[in-house]
């Protein structure tokens, strides 16, 4: 039988990364017929205050890498945060979605009564790895690609829910 923990995280994650890069390549499909650069998206947000589209996705990418590699017990894959370019978010993408590929179900076994140690607020904070999958690793991805999602919704790029849902 498959880990609930793997069932919970890998293929949630593969599912809406891909459905990520799905409503990136519409975005620069929107680009091309409106005839602008696509990379003015790249710093595109939905208020001053917060952070542009960029980082929305190198967050959600961050969030599902982690996720993945803490619940295996396995080292957390560095990538630099230098996405420039639509190209660039579009490998970012591409890259947490091929990590995910590495997933193996019984690297899960166990991994809900796994401690999982973060670094909040200059504070370590421990929890199970089904808190932290649940409260605090799925929320966070989820609120970030909803947001990127809501940017290019926001910048004209024709996608609904069917995109962002699959």
């Amino acid at each position: 039988m498959t880990s609930y923990m793997y069932s919970a995280s890998a293929p949630v994650f593969t599912r809406m990364l891909t459905n990520l890069a799905g409503i990136l390549a519409k975005a620069e499909a929107y680009a091309a017929e409106r005839k602008f650069d696509v990379n003015v998206l790249v710093n595109a947000r939905l208020a001053p205050d917060m952070l542009a589209l960029k980082a929305q996705i190198g967050i959600a990418t961050d969030h599902a890498k982690g996720a993945i590699s803490r619940l295996a017990g396995k080292d957390i894959p560095s990538w630099p945060d230098t996405e420039a370019t639509f190209e660039d978010l579009k490998a970012r993408v591409n890259m947490a979605i091929e990590h995910m590929a590495t997933a193996v179900a019984s690297d899960f076994d166990g991994a809900e009564n796994r401690q999982i140690t973060l670094k909040l607020g200059g504070q370590e904070i421990a929890m199970s790895g089904q808190t932290y999958l649940l409260d605090r690793a799925l929320p966070n991805f989820y609120f970030h690609v909803t947001t990127a999602y809501a940017i290019l919704r926001h910048n004209g790029v024709p996608i609904g829910k069917r995109d962002f849902v699959g």
